[in-house]
C-alpha cells in the first residue's frame, strides 16, 4: 500500500474512533533513492526510463532551503556576457537565458538547512535535498496547501542548480549518485566551487590575505568552503600565505525569511523558544562588544527584560541587520584574537539570503573598519583592507551553467522566461504524524527530530502566493530583484496551474 492510500485510510480510522496517533509506525523506507528510482507505488517514484533528459526545451531547475536561492536565479536572469545569437564573448543587451524557462522551488518548510548538522541529523537533511531533486525532476505539485489531489502537469528538468550552500556541501554527491543510479544525464551545479574560484580572483596570486566566509553553521561545519580555498589555491598556483576564518551566521537566513524562533516583528518582550545569540548560552552576546555590535535598540529590533540595557538579564536579536552586526564582529574578534598578521580582504558571502543584506555588511564593515575604543584604540583597523570584496558566487554559479549549455548544445530556443515557474514547500496539514505550530509551520522540536528513513509526505509543493510569502518578504523581492519578482507576477497571472488562486492571493 502506497502512502498516500495508507493516509487515507488513517483519516477514515481517525474519523470513526477519534485516535489521536497511528495505529502502526509510519512506514520505513529502504531509501529515498530507492522509492523514486524503483517503487511504482511511491509517491516519490518517477519513471526514469521515459525521462526526457536530452530535450532543450525542458526547464532548469533551482533549489533553495528558501527564498534565499532567488539571488542566485537573480543573476543567472540578468547575465549578460555573451553574445545570443553567436555565443561570441562580449555582451549584446540581451540576457543570455532569456530563451530558458526556470522551475523555482524553496522548501521553506523546512528551512534552515544550515541548523540540521548541529542537531544531528544529516542524514535526515540528505533526504531533504533527493526530496528536492526529485521534485524538480517529477511532474507533481499541489494547488495550495489545502489540496488533496495532485496535479502532475509540470515539466522535469534538462539541469538542476544547487543555489543553496548548505545543500551543496552535504548534498551534491548524493544527488548526483542518484541520477547516476537513475540511468539519466542531468547535470548538476553547486555554489561552493563558484564562489571559491571568485574569491581567489579577488586576491593576487603571490598575496598575503585571510578570506572570511560568511555562512549557515551547516555550512561551516561542512569545511567546504575552507577545503575548496585550499585545494583550489593549490592547484591554480597561489604561493601567497592564504588564511581562512569562518563565521556560523545562526540568524541572519531565518530572519531574513521571518522564521520566528529568531525573528518576529510583533514582539516587545523576550520569548520562549528563541535560538539566536543571548547573554547566555552557546552563542554568546558579550556585553563588553555592547559598543562593537552597535545594536539597534529601537522600536523592537532587540528584546531586553528590563527598560535599560545595562540592565538585561535577558537579551534576544530580533533584527535582520543586528544579527549581520553580531556575527561580524564575532568574525573580527576571532581574527583579531588571533594575533595574526594577515588582513581581510575577502568575505564570501556562503549563504544565497546573505546578498539581500549586503548593503547591511558593508555599512557594518564600514563602521568596524573606523571603530575606536573609549580608550583610542582602533582595535579593527589594521585587520581589515578599507574596501573588503563581498563574494557572491551566485554570477559565477551563471557561468557554469552557461559553459555547460553552450558545450551540450542545450540552449532552448524556442522558450521564454516569462514561462518560468515558482514553488514553495508548506507543511502538508493532511500528514497526522505532523507536528504543525499555529502559525502554519513546523514547530522546531519536530522539524528537527524527525528521523531519516520515514517514507512520507512531510511537505506540499505549492505555486509562491501571498498564503504562504509575507508581503514584507515579497516587498523586498520588489525592491531586491524586480526581474525575478515580475517572473513571479507572471506566474500567478498567466499559469493555468494557478487559476484556482483567489485575486487577492495573487502576488
Amino acid at each position: 500500500m502506497n502512502y498516500r492510500k495508507a493516509l487515507m485510510l488513517y483519516a477514515l480510522l481517525l474519523t470513526v474512533s477519534c485516535v489521536t496517533t497511528p495505529e502502526k509506525p509510519p512506514k520505513l523506507s529502504e531509501g529515498i533513492t530507492e522509492s523514486i528510482i524503483h517503487d511504482k507505488e511511491s509517491f516519490f517514484y518517477i519513471d526514469f526510463e521515459n525521462y526526457p533528459f536530452n530535450d532543450p526545451e525542458l526547464p532548469i531547475g533551482v533549489f533553495d532551503s528558501g527564498t534565499g536561492g532567488l539571488t542566485v536565479l537573480k543573476a543567472i536572469v540578468n547575465y549578460d556576457q555573451y553574445q545570443n545569437d553567436s555565443h561570441q564573448k562580449g555582451p549584446d543587451g540581451l540576457p543570455d537565458f532569456s530563451r530558458e524557462v526556470f522551475t523555482y522551488l524553496g522548501d521553506q518548510a523546512n528551512m534552515p538547512y544550515g541548523n540540521y548538522a548541529n542537531e544531528g541529523k544529516l542524514g535526515l537533511l540528505k533526504e531533504h535535498i533527493i526530496k528536492d531533486a526529485q521534485f524538480l525532476m517529477g511532474r507533481q505539485y499541489y494547488s495550495d496547501r489545502d489540496d488533496r489531489t495532485v496535479n502532475t502537469g509540470k515539466k522535469p528538468i534538462k539541469v538542476l542548480v544547487i543555489a543553496c550552500n548548505t545543500a551543496t556541501a552535504f548534498g551534491k554527491e548524493h544527488i548526483e549518485s542518484f541520477i547516476s543510479q537513475a540511468g539519466i544525464d542531468v547535470k548538476v551545479i553547486g555554489v561552493i566551487d563558484a564562489g571559491v574560484r571568485a574569491v581567489l580572483e579577488s586576491i593576487q596570486k603571490q598575496e598575503d590575505a585571510i578570506i572570511g566566509v560568511l555562512a549557515t553553521v551547516g555550512t561551516v561545519s561542512s569545511k567546504g568552503y575552507r577545503n575548496t580555498i585550499f585545494s583550489f589555491a593549490k592547484q591554480f598556483g597561489y604561493t601567497g600565505s592564504i588564511e581562512v576564518f569562518s563565521q556560523g551566521g545562526i540568524g541572519i537566513a531565518e530572519a531574513v525569511d521571518e522564521d520566528p524562533d529568531y525573528y518576529n516583528s510583533h514582539l516587545n518582550n523576550p520569548r520562549m523558544g528563541y535560538k539566536g545569540p543571548a547573554l547566555d548560552g552557546q552563542l554568546s552576546i558579550e556585553k563588553s562588544l555592547l559598543d562593537t555590535y552597535n545594536f539597534d535598540f529601537t522600536g523592537n529590533r532587540m528584546l531586553c527584560d528590563a527598560d535599560k540595557v545595562d540592565d538585561c538579564a535577558v537579551l534576544q536579536i530580533n533584527d535582520p541587520e543586528n544579527y549581520v552586526r553580531y556575527h561580524l564582529v564575532t568574525l573580527l574578534e576571532k581574527i583579531r584574537q588571533s594575533k595574526t598578521r594577515n588582513t581581510l580582504k575577502s568575505i564570501i558571502l556562503g549563504c544565497t539570503h546573505y546578498p539581500y543584506m549586503i548593503k547591511e555588511i558593508r555599512q557594518v564593515l564600514n563602521e568596524l573598519y573606523h571603530f575606536k575604543t573609549a580608550e583610542g584604540q582602533y582595535p579593527y583597523k589594521e585587520l581589515m583592507a578599507p574596501q573588503i570584496t563581498l563574494i557572491d558566487p551566485a554570477v559565477h554559479t551563471a557561468k557554469e551553467l552557461y559553459d555547460y549549455l553552450n558545450e551540450k548544445e542545450m540552449f532552448n530556443q524556442h522558450g521564454r522566461l516569462q514561462d518560468s515557474e515558482f514553488y514553495i514547500s508548506v507543511p502538508n496539514q493532511d500528514n497526522p504524524q505532523n507536528v504543525i505550530a499555529e502559525d502554519g509551520r513546523f514547530t522546531y522540536d519536530y522539524k528537527y527530530g524527525r528521523d531519516q528513513g520515514q517514507l512520507q509526505e512531510y511537505v506540499k509543493r505549492v505555486p509562491f502566493s501571498r498564503k504562504n510569502i509575507s508581503t514584507p518578504i515579497l516587498d523586498r523581492f520588489h525592491k531586491q530583484i524586480p526581474h525575478v519578482y515580475r517572473l513571479m507576477q507572471l506566474f500567478n497571472e498567466n499559469s493555468e496551474k494557478t487559476n484556482a488562486l483567489n485575486e487577492q492571493d495573487k502576488i
